[in-house]
């Protein structure tokens, strides 16, 4: 199967590596020249439009920052739409709308060509050593032809149901990890306070009922000072908007996830939107005037699994 990929930053790049690390036929397409000729360095094709990478593979994959950047790239004229033909198979591993995916979905299937939707979740760590998970929405046989790619680029992959289910999915378990990072802020605040060892309260927290994995990865970064978790305080304001304006959308009253907005929306405006996302938690730390430094954790996640074939949930 011929293999095309369109955004290789962050996220993208780590699973577009994995590919080509399994010696898959991959073609790219970035706006960035310098990340094009990084992969056609690695062994990867280059092509100059989303259009002509469409026309030269079998399976489209487009992982971009926001739905209105995959709108553009789906709908230029040498955009992705414009090169399918009858069974290709567009997959969008891009966090994104439900709404967005089933409205480009349907411009697809009018091409005969087949939409899957495939966010992950785990962290950049994870994406990077080929043990991230996924969620697919989509056609089953369309599914199940792209699972020996999915099991490269993931570990646990699950086929969530039909096209959008799985876009829904990965905005809960996004919204989920934000008010776990939000609390944290809040927890830290008090040991700090406490004057409790935070060595021992991480690992304290980390074999309790209080444990998460945001505890796990993220506390490690922020106890480092770093805060650095390759993930962007625009991303996380994108996706708690995402989920906030989901629910308005089902009629949904909720009383947590419109704070969540809001803070993380201040966090943006303190912090940049360049900002590590977990850097919300140092509003905890400049309102208090206190810091959660202690030594002996890392300023970079890294993933200590070994990449292993991925399999269906």
């Amino acid at each position: 199967m011929k293999i095309g990929f369109i955004g290789l930053g962050n996220v993208g790049g780590k699973l577009a590596r994995s590919l080509l690390r399994n010696n898959f036929n991959l073609t790219v397409r970035d706006l960035d020249e310098n990340l094009n000729k990084t992969f056609f360095n690695l062994g990867a094709k280059i092509a100059n439009s989303a259009k002509e990478l469409t026309e030269k593979v079998d399976l489209i994959i487009t992982c971009l920052p926001s739905p209105k950047i995959c709108s553009e790239v789906m709908e230029a004229e040498d955009g992705v739409i414009n090169g399918l033909s009858t069974n290709k198979i567009w997959l969008e591993m891009s966090t994104t709308d439900e709404a967005e995916v089933k409205r480009l979905g349907e411009k697809v299937s009018n091409k005969k060509a087949i939409p899957l939707d495939g966010p992950v979740s785990g962290g950049c760590h994870r994406a990077a050593t080929g043990n991230i998970a996924i969620f697919v929405g989509g056609e089953r046989k369309a599914f199940d032809k792209i699972l020996p790619v999915l099991t490269v680029l993931g570990r646990k992959v699950l086929h969530t149901g039909e096209l959008g289910s799985a876009s829904v999915l990965k905005i809960i378990t996004n919204y989920l990890a934000s008010v776990h990072l939000v609390a944290l802020g809040e927890a830290w605040t008090v040991a700090r306070k406490s004057k409790l060892d935070l060595t021992k309260t991480f690992k304290g927290i980390a074999v309790s009922s209080g444990n998460s994995f945001v505890h796990e990865t993220e506390s490690q970064v922020i106890l480092n000072g770093s805060y650095n978790i390759n993930f962007t305080m625009d991303l996380i304001v994108k996706d708690t908007g995402l989920f906030d304006d989901l629910a308005k959308k089902l009629n949904t009253t909720l009383e947590v996830s419109p704070k969540i907005v809001e803070i993380f929306k201040d966090g943006q405006r303190r912090y940049g939107s360049r900002a590590w996302s977990s850097m919300i938690v140092k509003r905890m730390e400049d309102l208090n005037k206190i810091d959660f430094r202690t030594d002996g954790f890392p300023k970079e996640l890294t993933d200590n699994e070994p990449e292993e074939k991925g399999y269906e949930i």
